[in-house]
C-alpha cells in the first residue's frame, strides 16, 4: 500500500524510543518521525560510523543518544528495537518495569499495513530460510503475482508495507530474533523448516529459541507447514493457536502421506492441495528442476511449494518458478572441477546443522571446516559424516574442537590442521584439500562455524575459497 494511505493520527506526538542504529533501526526511526512521532534513538556504540548515522538523523529532527543504550528515555510510550538487541538488555528491563511495550521492526511493519494489505507467507527455521523464501518468490512470480522476498532479506518490510509498489502477496523471511518481538503477527500461512541449536546466547535456552520460532504459526489462516523429518516442527503446529480451518501440511523427502508434499520416483508431488488427498497426488516438478538437487535443497523446494499451493498457485507455476530459481552465492555453490575433483562453496553453513545437510549431499568428501564455533559441539556431525570423508582440512580459531571430535569418532580419516588464521590460510587449505582428493571426490567448504575470526562475513570467506579454487584451476590448465 502507498505510504499516503497510512494514518498519522495514532502516532502524532507519541514518544517512541528506537533501540539501535543499523539496517532496521535507522529506517524505523525515519518512518516513525515521518508519521509524527517524537523519536529518540539510543545506541550502545559511540564510534565514527555511529556518529555519522546520528548526524544524518539529527538533521531530520530525530534525537540520538550515543553511548547509552541502557537508560529508558523519559515519557517513552513504545520501544522499537533492532533484532540484534538481546531480551535481557537493561533498557528492556526498565521498559517492562514501566509497562512500556517493545516491538521489533517486523511488528512495526505489521501494525503499519494499510487496509487490504498483501498477505504474508512466512518462513523461519535454523537453516534454509533465505533459499526457501527466494524459491517461494520465484514460484509466486511464475504464477503472475506481484510479490517480493522481504524481511531478513531483499526488500525491507517497512519499505514493502509503506512503499508505493502494491503487492498481491509477500514472501517473508523471519529470524528467531524478529519473531521474539512480533507478538501480533498473523500470517496467511507459515513454515518452520527445521530446528537445531543456534543463537542460544541470545535466547538463553533451546526451549526459548524454539518457542520464538513457533510464534510464526500463531493465527495462521490457511496452512502451517512443518518438516515431517523434524518432529519438533510438528509439535509447534500442535501448540499454535490458529484460525479455524487452518491445516497442518507436512513436507518429506519420502513418499508423502495425505496432507503432505513429498518425492516419488524423482518427482515432487502434492497430496495436500488436491481434491482427494487419500487417493490422489499432483505432480509439481522434477527433482532435477531444483538447483542444486541436494537433499536439503529439495526440502526447501517442497516447503516453498507448500506455501505457494496454500495460496492457490497452480502446479505449473511451481515447476516454472523452481526452474527459474538460482541460489545465492556461497550456498552449496559449485565453483569448478579441477583434475576430476569438484569444488563446492557452502560458506553459508555457519552451524553444525547446516554443515550436516551439506555433507549429506556428497560422497566422498574432502571437508574444509572451522572458524568460530559459537558454543557448538561436533561429535554428532562427525559421527554422521565419517563414512563419507576422504580427508579433512581444518582452519580457524576453534578448529581444535572439530579435531577432537574427529579423533574420537573418525581416527582413520586424515586431517590437516592449519595453524594460521590470516586470510591467506584459505589458499593453503584449498591446496591441501587438492592433495588429499582423488578424481570423483568433492572438496566441500562447509565450515560448520561462523567466519568472523578470519573474515568479515561468510560471503568474504566464500569468495576467498572461490578465488583459491580458480587459482588452482588456472595452474592446472
Amino acid at each position: 500500500m502507498g505510504s499516503r494511505e497510512v494514518s498519522n493520527q495514532d502516532w502524532q506526538g507519541k514518544r517512541v524510543t528506537v533501540a539501535g542504529l543499523g539496517v532496521s533501526g535507522i529506517p524505523a526511526a525515519k518512518v516513525l518521525h515521518g508519521l509524527g512521532a517524537v523519536v529518540t534513538v539510543v545506541n550502545d556504540g559511540d564510534d565514527e560510523r555511529s556518529r555519522a548515522q546520528a548526524a544524518e538523523l539529527e538533521a531530520q529532527g530525530i534525537t540520538v543518544r550515543l553511548g547509552d543504550g541502557a537508560t529508558l528515555p523519559e515519557s517513552t510510550g513504545l520501544i522499537v528495537t533492532t533484532p540484534g538487541w538481546k531480551p535481557d538488555k537493561p533498557l528492556f528491563t526498565a521498559a517492562a518495569e514501566a509497562g512500556v511495550p517493545i516491538w521489533g521492526d517486523v511488528e512495526l511493519a505489521w501494525r503499519l499495513r494499510g487496509p487490504g494489505a498483501a498477505p504474508w507467507l512466512a518462513v523461519t527455521g535454523t537453516n534454509g530460510k533465505t533459499t526457501t523464501v527466494r524459491m517461494l518468490a520465484s514460484i509466486l512470480q511464475a504464477a503472475g503475482l506481484r510479490t517480493a522476498a522481504v524481511g531478513n532479506i531483499g526488500v525491507s518490510l517497512l519499505d514493502a508495507v509503506l512503499g508505493d509498489e502494491e503487492y498481491d502477496v509477500l514472501a517473508v523471511e523471519l529470524s528467531s530474533y524478529q519473531l521474539h518481538w512480533a507478538p501480533s503477527l498473523r500470517a496467511h500461512s507459515a513454515a518452520v523448516l527445521n530446528l537445531a541449536p543456534d543463537h542460544l546466547d541470545w535466547h538463553g535456552s533451546m526451549a526459548a529459541y524454539v518457542a520464538d520460532k513457533g510464534r510464526i504459526y500463531e493465527g495462521n489462516r490457511v496452512a502451517c507447514v512443518y518438516n515431517a523429518a523434524d518432529p519438533a516442527t510438528e509439535d509447534l503446529v500442535r501448540e499454535a493457536d490458529v484460525e479455524e480451518g487452518c491445516r497442518a501440511i507436512g513436507f518429506t523427502l519420502n513418499t508423502p502421506g495425505p496432507s503432505q508434499l513429498g518425492v516419488v520416483d524423482g518427482i515432487l508431488v502434492d497430496r495436500a492441495f488436491v481434491a482427494n488427498r487419500q487417493k490422489q497426488a499432483q505432480e509439481l516438478a522434477e527433482v532435477e528442476d531444483v538447483d542444486p538437487p541436494a537433499p536439503h535443497n529439495i526440502a526447501n523446494a517442497l516447503a516453498a511449494a507448500a506455501l505457494a499451493r496454500a495460496f492457490g498457485v497452480e502446479p505449473a507455476a511451481v515447476r516454472d518458478g523452481l526452474r527459474a530459481f538460482r541460489p545465492d552465492p556461497h550456498r552449496i555453490e559449485h565453483i569448478a572441477d579441477v583434475a576430476g575433483v569438484a569444488y563446492v562453496d557452502d560458506s553459508k553453513a555457519t552451524n553444525t546443522h547446516a554443515a550436516e545437510a551439506s555433507l549429506a549431499a556428497y560422497d566422498p568428501i574432502v571437508w574444509i571446516a572451522g572458524g568460530l564455533a559459537k558454543g557448538a559441539t561436533f561429535d554428532e556431525l562427525v559421527t554422521g559424516a565419517k563414512g563419507r570423508l576422504r580427508g579433512v582440512v581444518l582452519i580457524g580459531r576453534d578448529r581444535e574442537l572439530i579435531r577432537e571430535a574427529l579423533t574420537r569418532h573418525a581416527p582413520e580419516v586424515p586431517v590437516v590442521d592449519l595453524d594460521r588464521t590470516d586470510t591467506g590460510a584459505m589458499s593453503e587449505a584449498v591446496r591441501e584439500a587438492a592433495r588429499l582428493a582423488r578424481p570423483g571426490d568433492t572438496v566441500l567448504m562447509a565450515p560448520a562455524c561462523a567466519s568472523m575470526d578470519m573474515f568479515v562475513n561468510y560471503n568474504k570467506r566464500g569468495e576467498a575459497f572461490a578465488d583459491a579454487v580458480r587459482a588452482l584451476a588456472a595452474e592446472s590448465a
